[in-house]
């Protein structure tokens, strides 16, 4: 899969990552990405207008089973590492970390938001979430050390298939959204929003964000 001419996303071993060089730029990227992730997650939820689509997944499976929302995210995100493995999609450093970061920052981020309770701050919110969420995707998938457990879904999927991200991503988000809500799940107009539109977002910025990585010495 190519980001841009010259540029493309690596699918190698956390070594080689660390190998391919231009870390001085890669390692604040993806951290940076990381972080701004899950604020674009806590700017949505501090808007109250809908969840994500992995969210709306997550309380439809709240529902029906007796385990804590956390408990499900993460025995989720084992699920879809799962489905890497016919992908041949190999799990690196930003993995784990997309794993231990995003969490600690959106309950960070919540401690800053204002809650207002005028519709129109609280369509704000709602939109430069989507729009946060999508350029921090870029950024951390751009760093070259792995995507993370359903970023990982959406690049394998592109890869093996050769269809874009944007497409790709806004099918996965558009099924899950749907299984979701027959499952009981949350689904507001912000959900529909982020469904359509993280997957052009993400498309459009990645070529900024793809870091060129040195070129492997075989033998």
């Amino acid at each position: 899969m190519t980001s841009t001419p010259g540029r493309r996303l690596a699918n190698i071993g956390p070594i080689e990552q660390l190998r391919a060089g231009r870390l001085w730029r890669r390692l604040p990227q993806l951290f940076i990405g990381l972080y701004l992730f899950g604020a674009a997650m806590a700017m949505m939820v501090t808007a109250g207008l809908g969840m994500m689509p992995w969210d709306v997944l997550h309380s439809g499976i709240l529902r029906h089973v007796p385990l804590t929302f956390g408990t499900i995210v993460t025995l989720l995100s084992f699920v879809v590492l799962l489905i890497w493995i016919p992908l041949r999609q190999q799990p690196g450093i930003g993995t784990v970390l997309n794993a231990l970061l995003i969490g600690p920052s959106l309950d960070l981020t919540r401690l800053f938001l204002p809650h207002p309770e005028h519709l129109g701050w609280n369509i704000a919110l709602m939109v430069g979430g989507v729009v946060l969420n999508g350029a921090a995707s870029a950024m951390y998938i751009g760093s070259q050390f792995g995507p993370g457990p359903r970023d990982g879904l959406m690049t394998g999927l592109s890869r093996v298939t050769g269809r874009s991200i944007r497409l790709v991503r806004t099918l996965i988000e558009v099924t899950v959204v749907a299984v979701g809500w027959l499952l009981g799940g949350v689904v507001g107009i912000g959900t529909v929003l982020y469904a359509v539109g993280i997957g052009p977002i993400t498309q459009a910025l990645l070529p900024t964000f793809t870091v060129e990585l040195r070129p492997r010495q075989d033998g």
